[in-house]
């Protein structure tokens, strides 16, 4: 019988926790600070060429219809085509009735527009997926855990080159994610390189590897991991599993992908994170 009750309790539990948490992140140091503590000046961010999300009273609705793993797959199949597409040409990850009405919630928002007997994107040119999906995770952060969060992200004189695609500031506490929405079988050893060279050159306190996909992290990326680890001699750390497709590399790195949902799978680090699991 108390089971409303309880839930009541704990929805004003979370609120109140997020209240908290946006004061902390207020009056604890900006992002800007806790980069330049580490020597690191932001040269570019955010750069919008290649992003492609609606008009700002459409991006409440488009947040959570991006938390949908087939309307990611869509969107990417819509950018690739995006000088015409049927859709029969976007439907390969989900039913005629679903890829319907995505097109339909796509003509709403005037991200495409009819054309001949078919769409195209309106308005602009898209080069890939990867700049509206950085967009994602970088809202994920604002959204869920009340962070401070930018991302596309390049730094100025630096040893590591390339974009930081989402860093984060979570209390004081400076997140970097490396987002991928290729599959695994498109991941190359000198990406999983890369990666761990901004970690080092960074010194965040998390860094997470995420794939935007479902399919298995262990065939694949958790053998490059531990091949580019054993190269900068640290084969002694392991890579651990968390549960189901998530991984560990002692308290500080992390290997997710897309399963279940992106948010999930990142709360789910920042609890093993915060709750101290396997110090590093």
């Amino acid at each position: 019988m108390s089971e409303p009750h309880d839930r009541k309790a704990y929805a004003r539990l979370e609120q109140e926790l997020s209240r908290l948490r946006q004061q902390l992140n207020i009056i604890s140091s900006p992002l800007e600070v806790l980069l330049k503590r580490r020597g690191f000046r932001i040269f570019l961010q955010e750069p919008a060429g290649d992003l492609l999300i609606p008009s700002k009273r459409h991006l409440g609705v488009f947040y959570e219809m991006m938390g949908k793993y087939s309307f990611r797959l869509f969107l990417r199949d819509v950018i690739k085509h995006q000088a015409f597409f049927t859709p029969g040409m976007v439907a390969r990850y989900a039913t005629a009735d679903v890829t319907a009405r995505y097109i339909r919630y796509l003509l709403s928002i005037r991200l495409i527009t009819g054309k001949d007997n078919g769409y195209a994107v309106a308005g602009k040119h898209v080069r890939s997926f990867g700049e509206t999906l950085e967009w994602y995770v970088s809202e994920i952060f604002r959204r869920e855990f009340s962070a401070e969060s930018v991302w596309g992200v390049r730094f100025k004189g630096r040893r590591t080159g390339g974009d930081y695609d989402v860093i984060a500031k979570l209390d004081c506490v400076l997140c970097y994610a490396e987002v991928k929405s290729s599959p695994p079988k498109q991941i190359y050893d000198s990406e999983i390189a890369a990666f761990l060279d901004r970690f080092d050159d960074l010194a965040p306190e998390v860094a997470i590897f995420l794939m935007d996909t479902e399919l298995r992290m262990k065939d694949k990326i958790v053998p490059m991991f531990e091949a580019e680890l054993a190269k900068r001699g640290k084969g002694d750390i392991p890579v651990k599993r968390m549960e189901k497709e998530l991984f560990q590399i002692g308290r500080r790195i992390y290997i997710i992908n897309a399963k279940e949902s992106i948010a999930g799978n990142l709360q789910n680090v920042l609890s093993r994170y915060f709750r101290g699991h396997e110090g590093m």
